[in-house]
């Protein structure tokens, strides 16, 4: 009986949690969307010029919702995959939601500002901050918390794991490149490599 009223209130846990994180990523494509150059009174500006002299409000927006949609794909997929939640993996998925506002915030500080050190180093770590709760609140699912749904192979939550764990080692090997600019873009291209060599290793394990 306790079984059966835990099982319950684990998904009705998992639907307001899938619930909550939808609006914070609503508000997040709200602000994104507020970034966009608007005109003032007594505009005299032509659309094109309004959008043309402010380019890095544009590059804010742009990245950001590459961000946004990338991420609430992977939300969505995770949980997908759960059949409930409980209050540690819950704890890591807000987390997990707050550490993405603070990543796009540093995205709008890297636009707004001159490319400096600090900044790459802002958004090295908190791109960082994202994976890592994502991914233990799914290694939690997998393992202490058995929240996966009875339809995942372990095959399907092993390939999971590959993809949020090459998210957080990408965003860490940027970390010594922070001082030269080219060296750290280049870097963040090496996920596909990092995402190959996890499948590797975990096909070996």
């Amino acid at each position: 009986m306790a079984k059966r009223f835990e099982d319950k209130l684990g998904k009705r846990q998992l639907t307001r949690l899938s619930n909550l994180m939808d609006v914070v990523y609503a508000l997040a494509i709200w602000r994104l969307f507020m970034f966009l150059p608007r005109p003032q009174e007594d505009e005299t500006r032509t659309v094109w010029q309004v959008f043309s002299e402010d380019p890095q409000s544009i590059l804010t927006v742009v990245i950001g919702m590459v961000i946004v949609i990338i991420y609430w794909l992977q939300n969505n997929q995770l949980f997908a995959h759960l059949a409930r939640t409980d209050t540690r993996h819950t704890v890591l998925s807000i987390l997990q939601i707050f550490c993405l506002l603070i990543f796009l915030y540093a995205i709008g500080l890297g636009t707004r500002y001159d490319p400096a050190t600090d900044l790459r180093v802002l958004e090295s770590l908190t791109a960082l901050l994202v994976g890592v709760p994502s991914y233990f609140a799914w290694r939690h699912a997998k393992f202490e918390g058995r929240l996966l749904a009875s339809s995942v192979s372990k095959q399907q939550a092993d390939d999971i794991s590959v993809r949020i764990l090459a998210e957080p080692i990408t965003a860490a090997l940027t970390l010594p490149f922070v001082a030269l600019p080219w060296l750290w873009e280049m870097a963040w291209l090496s996920f596909p490599l990092v995402q190959r060599l996890l499948r590797r290793k975990a096909e070996v394990l």
